[in-house]
């Protein structure tokens, strides 16, 4: 229904069609701009899966009813995901071996997206009243807001260890980030 408020979602097949998006920029672009896209791509994945975490695995364990066999394998996919993540960011993106594991995982990112459109998000619709799904955007939304933006590999992909490590965590990512930003701004201004 045009002009209708985005669900949950909506809001994760959204973020499905920017990983894509980058994924692709990534596949031609070079140095610094390289470095750029894949630093976006790694945030938005880590925020992304912080939010399925925290918001939609829990809810379609509970309304689906094998949700009890359909999350903990897409848990396992994401926790693959960020172990390969962490190491290409150990890499970084001028390693000869980058590009080959970076399309390997776009691989397995999209094959895993594709699962969860299927089996979690388009049967959640199905079974959860269209008003708690646009609350649950709100919720994702806020989620967004305090998650990480690096993977973290070593915190287990579980509501409960976002709660209580995702804000901390987040925090220092965050802090990360803003000084990286500022010296890469300082290190291009200097003659």
């Amino acid at each position: 229904m045009p002009g209708a408020e985005p669900d949950v979602v909506d809001l994760l097949l959204s973020h499905h069609q920017q990983i894509k998006l980058l994924f692709s920029q990534l596949d031609a672009a070079q140095g610094d701009h390289k470095q750029q896209l894949f630093a976006d791509l790694v945030s938005l994945l880590a925020v992304h899966e912080s939010v399925e975490e925290l918001v939609v695995h829990p809810l379609a364990q509970d309304k689906l009813p094998d949700g009890d066999t359909v999350v903990p394998d897409r848990l396992a996919e994401e926790q693959d995901a960020k172990q390969v993540l962490a190491r290409l960011h150990e890499m970084g993106v001028a390693d000869p071996a980058f590009d080959a594991e970076l399309l390997e995982l776009r691989d397995a990112v999209s094959a895993h997206a594709k699962a969860e459109e299927q089996l979690e998000f388009l049967r959640l619709r199905e079974v959860t009243d269209p008003a708690t799904l646009r609350r649950l955007a709100a919720a994702a939304r806020a989620a967004a807001a305090l998650s990480p933006t690096q993977p973290h590999p070593e915190v287990p992909p579980t509501a409960t260890a976002n709660l209580f490590l995702g804000a901390p965590i987040a925090v220092f990512d965050r802090v990360r980030d803003a000084l990286s930003d500022a010296m890469s701004a300082g290190a291009k201004e200097t003659p």
